[in-house]
């Protein structure tokens, strides 16, 4: 069984959800149509589809990211399973017809997340009673899609967490490792984010309750799609 992820930076891979779908028996293949001359993947027999992060908006003229949105499209229309982290989560929600903006603020570091009544009962969320601080790293916004279910939020995004059929939206980082976040504050892309903060964030403030949680919402995302 094979998910595909769309990748759109070397830097910014599935880390923790990459170890759930391998213990689930989930080979994960990376599509990096960022790369000039990139294939578009073969998406005909993908068990699941997920789109990551990036330090891009969505609303940028870039023609590969347009192929990604029609390959992404396609997939949803087909009813796979598709998971979106953060600029992810804000493509997902275009497709859905939902506009995608700059945030009140930028939320760079460790945040407090709160779920709504509809997460007690989702398939992934079921059981989380919050506030559970988690990583976030985003500076743009989307509109809660038509159809969609809100299922968490926090004090500076109002949607930071949605389903619409199989389609779920995260913009928080439930994936990274202390090493991820280390390494995203040390990269070139990142250096206007980060000349912005008055500190750098600590790559292992909630580390341990971040793998729990990761292990518990990437855990079931992946029973689902293996069902």
């Amino acid at each position: 069984m094979r998910a595909v992820a769309f990748r759109h930076v070397p830097f910014e891979g599935a880390g923790r959800l990459e170890s759930a779908l391998r213990e689930h028996a989930v080979q994960l293949q990376y599509a990096d149509l960022y790369h000039p001359g990139a294939p578009d993947p073969d998406l005909s027999d993908a068990a699941a589809v997920i789109v990551l992060g990036g330090p891009m908006s969505v609303n940028d003229d870039l023609p590969w990211l347009r192929r990604e949105e029609l390959l992404v499209e396609r997939a949803m229309e087909r009813g796979l399973p598709v998971l979106g982290i953060c600029l992810g989560a804000q493509l997902l929600a275009k497709l859905l017809g939902a506009k995608v903006y700059p945030n009140q603020a930028k939320e760079i570091g460790w945040f407090n997340l709160h779920f709504t009544e509809q997460a007690q009962g989702d398939g992934l969320f079921a059981g989380l009673e919050g506030p559970e601080k988690v990583f976030h790293w985003h500076g743009e916004t989307f509109d809660l899609p038509p159809g969609a279910e809100l299922l968490a939020w926090s004090d500076l995004t109002p949607h930071q967490a949605y389903r619409c059929g199989n389609v779920y939206g995260l913009q928080f980082h439930l994936e990274v490792t202390p090493e991820m976040v280390a390494d995203w504050c040390r990269q070139d892309e990142n250096c206007g984010d980060v000349r912005e903060l008055d500190e750098l964030p600590n790559p292992a403030l909630n580390e341990k309750r971040l793998g729990e949680l990761a292990c518990l919402v990437f855990g079931r995302w992946c029973r689902q799609i293996v069902t």
